[in-house]
């Protein structure tokens, strides 16, 4: 069982920056894939970004781009993955959560379907992110 708990969420005018943490603490939480998504009220969840288990491989939605960055920093007991998120826009508006999938650390690639919910094994309870115009 992994834990995860998200924090950093907030409301920002376009333009801002606000960076969100997950800790990540439970049962070996290094060996997983650590990954963001986003959900607005009535819509499925969206990928944001993803990082591999030691943080040498990322991956990003095209609509973030350059503007947000994920790392992780990975020690004994509890892992915690970062979200920086620069320029925002308000269509950046959602809740976003945190989530760990348990992906084969031998691959040069992130699985096919990492950018759908599907593969991943456990959820945080999200932050909210309002971004105003």
């Amino acid at each position: 069982q992994v834990y995860l708990l998200e924090s950093g969420g907030g409301s920002v005018q376009a333009g801002g920056s606000l960076r969100l943490s997950c800790a990540a603490s439970g049962r070996r939480p290094s060996w997983y894939a650590m990954a963001w998504f986003r959900q607005t009220p009535g819509q499925g969840r969206e990928f944001v970004a993803v990082t591999n288990w030691d943080g040498t491989r990322t991956n990003y939605a095209d609509n973030v781009k350059g503007r947000f960055t994920i790392t992780r920093e990975n020690a004994e007991a509890t892992n915690t993955v970062y979200l920086q998120m620069e320029s925002l826009k308000p269509e950046d508006t959602a809740v976003y959560l945190c989530t760990a999938g348990l992906f084969p650390r031998g691959l040069d690639t992130f699985p096919e379907s990492h950018m759908t919910p599907g593969p991943y094994d456990y959820w945080g309870q999200g932050t909210q992110v309002t971004v105003s115009s």
